[in-house]
């Protein structure tokens, strides 16, 4: 028992140390554990899809800052001048865990443990939802009794825009239209890049 505390310990270690810090500028990368980063996908010659996700850490202003500026930067790469965001949003993705407390008798070896949200009748004929429980949902508490597990929420920015290019000065008459050079000049100081 001594070492599955330990084991699941260090590991919960290693999770935040993982995800420590907010996501910096860097490309997203399948299959590799990281937290986040920028992807561009080509569209037509002069229009690309560029999306910016972040990981819990990295705030809602962060995330659309890294779009803009991955969009200026890829603007000027692919040897245009402004682009402008012909539709852009930014989701909020918030995601609730649970993590269940073993304590006692409870705990592995003791039959299948998770969440079991049922309304019923609990412990001394009281109504209401029930809590973590196993074989079937027999476990502590109702209404405010000992629940036995943590929740958390996490919440998770991703900003993402279709960006079309051009050549020459920026339309003067068009509010979605950015100078790539000018917004990477003024952007540069902000952006924080891996480690």
């Amino acid at each position: 028992m001594k070492k599955i505390i330990v084991a699941a310990v260090a590991f919960a270690a290693l999770s935040l140390a993982a995800c420590g810090t907010a996501t910096p500028y860097q490309p997203l990368v399948p299959g590799q554990a990281q937290s986040g980063g920028f992807t561009d996908q080509q569209i037509e010659a002069n229009r690309w899809r560029v999306t910016f996700a972040g990981n819990s850490l990295t705030d809602r202003r962060t995330v659309e800052t890294y779009l803009l500026f991955r969009s200026a930067e890829l603007t000027l790469s692919q040897g245009f001048d402004w682009f402008a965001n012909v539709d852009r949003r930014t989701d909020r993705n918030v995601q609730t865990y649970t993590d269940p407390m073993f304590y006692g008798g409870y705990g592995p070896g003791f039959g299948y443990w998770g969440p079991s949200w049922r309304l019923g009748y609990g412990y001394g004929g009281g109504f209401g939802w029930g809590g973590w429980g196993g074989w079937g949902g027999w476990g502590p508490g109702y209404w405010g009794g000992n629940q036995g597990f943590n929740m958390r929420q996490v919440t998770r920015y991703e900003a993402s825009a279709e960006v079309f290019m051009g050549k020459g000065p920026k339309p003067a008459n068009d509010r979605n239209a950015f100078d790539a050079r000018e917004v990477v000049s003024r952007l540069r100081g902000s952006i924080i890049l891996p480690k």
